[in-house]
C-alpha cells in the first residue's frame, strides 16, 4: 500500500455520501487525517465513526457558500492536525432540466456550490499549501464540462468553468510542488444520479457507468499529480473532445446517442425497481 499520504491533511467537502464518501475511505486507507465536510451532520457523523477506526477524522457541517465558514474551515483542519494538506472539492449541486423549466435562483444557486465555492476554497487553500511545502487541489467536474449538454446548460458551465479553472491554476502553480487536477466522469452509480433517474437526460446514459471508488482512485490519482484531468470512462472522455471541437458531429450524433441513453435508462430503472 502506498505511504504517500501517511500523516498528511485531506479535506474533503461532499463528503458524507457517494464519491466523497468513497474518497475518504480511500484516504484512509492510505493513512491519512481527515476533515469530511457537508451541510447534514447526522450522515456526516455516520462516515465519521466508521473511518475513526481507521485513521484521524473530524467532521465539519457547514455551507461551503459561506465564506466566513470556508475560512474557518481551513483554520479548524490546521489546528486540529498542524498542516493542510490536500483539498477535494466534491460537493456539487444540480437542478436538472431546461434552463426555462427552472427558476433563476436555482441555476445561481448551481453557479455558487459548483464554481464559486471552488474558486474560494482553493484560493484560500493556497498559503496552506505554500506552508505545507506543498499538495493537492483536485476538483471533481464532469463531462457535462467537456461538451455542451442540453438540459443541463448552468450545470455543464460550471463545470467547463471548474475545470477552465483547474488548468490555469495548474499552470500558474507549476514550480510550486502543488498539484491541481480535475477528475471528469460521465454518469456515476450514485444517488446523485440515480435517486433522480427521471429527471437526467437520457444522453448521459448513453456513456458507461463510473462507481464512486473508480472516481475516488482517480481524485487520488491527480492528488499525486499524474494527471491534470482524468475522464471517466477514458474514451467517454474522447468522444466528448471530438463533440467539442466538431458540432457538426456533435449534433448528428445526438439523435443515436439517446436512443442508446434511454434504453440503458430502462435498464437501470428495471434494475433499480428490484
Amino acid at each position: 500500500m502506498s505511504s504517500d499520504f501517511k500523516g498528511k491533511t485531506v479535506i474533503i467537502t461532499g463528503a458524507s455520501a457517494g464519491v466523497g464518501a468513497a474518497t475518504a475511505r480511500t484516504f484512509a486507507n492510505l493513512g491519512a487525517n481527515l476533515v469530511l465536510v457537508a451541510r447534514g451532520q447526522t450522515a456526516l457523523d455516520v462516515i465519521t465513526d466508521e473511518l475513526a477506526k481507521i485513521t484521524s477524522v473530524i467532521n465539519v457541517a457547514m455551507d461551503i457558500n459561506n465564506p466566513e465558514a470556508n475560512e474557518a474551515l481551513l483554520e479548524t483542519a490546521a489546528q486540529a492536525f498542524g498542516s493542510v494538506d490536500v483539498l477535494v472539492n466534491n460537493a456539487g449541486f444540480h437542478q436538472r432540466g431546461d434552463v426555462m423549466r427552472n427558476q433563476a435562483t436555482d441555476l445561481a444557486q448551481m453557479v455558487d456550490v459548483n464554481l464559486r465555492a471552488p474558486i474560494q476554497l482553493s484560493a484560500l487553500m493556497l498559503p496552506y499549501l505554500q506552508k505545507a511545502g506543498g499538495g493537492a487541489i483536485v476538483n471533481v467536474g464532469s463531462l457535462a464540462g467537456r461538451t455542451p449538454l442540453q438540459g443541463a446548460a448552468t450545470y455543464a458551465a460550471t463545470k467547463a468553468g471548474l475545470r477552465a479553472f483547474t488548468y490555469s491554476l495548474s499552470d500558474e502553480l507549476k514550480g510550486d510542488n502543488i498539484n491541481v487536477g480535475v477528475v471528469s466522469p460521465g454518469p456515476i452509480d450514485t444517488g446523485f444520479i440515480m435517486s433522480e433517474i427521471d429527471e437526467v437526460e437520457d444522453i448521459v446514459f448513453s456513456q458507461p457507468m463510473s462507481s464512486a471508488q473508480q472516481v475516488a482512485d482517480a481524485i487520488v490519482s491527480c492528488a499525486r499529480g499524474e494527471a491534470v484531468e482524468i475522464s471517466l470512462p477514458r474514451a467517454s472522455g474522447w468522444l466528448t473532445t471530438v463533440s467539442y471541437l466538431f458540432p457538426s458531429l456533435r449534433k448528428a450524433l445526438r439523435p443515436a446517442l439517446y436512443r442508446k441513453g434511454r434504453k440503458a435508462k430502462e435498464q437501470y430503472k428495471q434494475r433499480n425497481a428490484s
